[in-house]
């Protein structure tokens, strides 16, 4: 996964949407959010995307009960032991002078958002560049778990940009309330996946990908759910040798 700070070709925080304003991170200057399919991280492009389809389920859906007493999304300072190279401090200074919303602010841009017009993009950019710093503040409380902070940070921003997508101001949440909830979630899930892909050696977390794609194909092939026996016969091995592969993935 990229450092946050790398630069980048990219028109904008968000994919397809025009700048708003003339600082390098809503310029597009800086690799905010995707991942990058080259990179030697250790989390593989496979695990990624499986995170990203794991916020997108109905049963995945945030308590009634949304708190963010303990976050301070004005805090962008570095955890403690964390060595900072000039690219994290200029990406920090960047967020930094973005300016929070306001109440009002937010209800604006989740109306033109819901509203679905030419410019919902530029209003959900706008939304999710004035959080950014909130995802930081989220991201330090997990530093010491296996990952690097700025991976963190990344992870967090994909959480970040799939509550923009979610957010319903009629509810009555704050945004950053609304956000922290599918921040950490973003983030815990890559750090329980690294923690796994690790013990896993990489031809197996190939396999593992492999069967996760192929039980859903047959499932929506058949209708429903497959038998080992049809997973076992379109992977080529025995069943036995499916069940191991299924229990090292547990």
């Amino acid at each position: 996964m990229p450092n946050v700070g790398r630069p980048n070709t990219r028109s904008g925080f968000l994919e397809g949407s025009k700048p708003v304003a003339k600082s390098d991170v809503q310029a597009g200057k800086y690799d905010l959010v995707r991942p990058d399919p080259d990179s030697d991280d250790i989390i593989d492009s496979g695990a990624t995307a499986e995170i990203e389809e794991e916020l997108d389920t109905p049963a995945e859906t945030p308590p009634d009960d949304l708190s963010d007493n303990d976050i301070d999304p004005t805090d962008l300072s570095v955890p403690k032991g964390i060595s900072t190279d000039d690219p994290v401090r200029m990406y920090l200074r960047e967020i930094g002078s973005i300016p929070l919303l306001n109440g009002a602010e937010e209800v604006d841009l989740s109306r033109r958002i819901a509203a679905g017009g030419p410019d919902s993009e530029e209003a959900k950019r706008k939304l999710a560049e004035a959080n950014l710093r909130l995802v930081v503040s989220i991201a330090k409380k997990y530093v010491g778990r296996g990952m690097l902070f700025l991976d963190l940070i990344q992870e967090g921003n994909l959480g970040l940009i799939r509550a923009v997508e979610k957010f319903d101001y009629e509810k009555g949440f704050k945004f950053s309330t609304y956000a922290t909830w599918w921040i950490r979630q973003a983030i815990t899930r890559a750090i329980a996946d690294q923690a796994r892909t690790i013990r896993i050696p990489v031809h197996m977390v190939e396999t593992i990908n492999r069967l996760k794609k192929i039980t859903r194909r047959l499932s929506q092939d058949l209708g429903r759910k497959a038998t080992d026996e049809e997973i076992a016969k379109e992977m080529e091995i025995t069943v036995e040798k499916l069940r191991e592969i299924v229990k090292v993935a547990q």
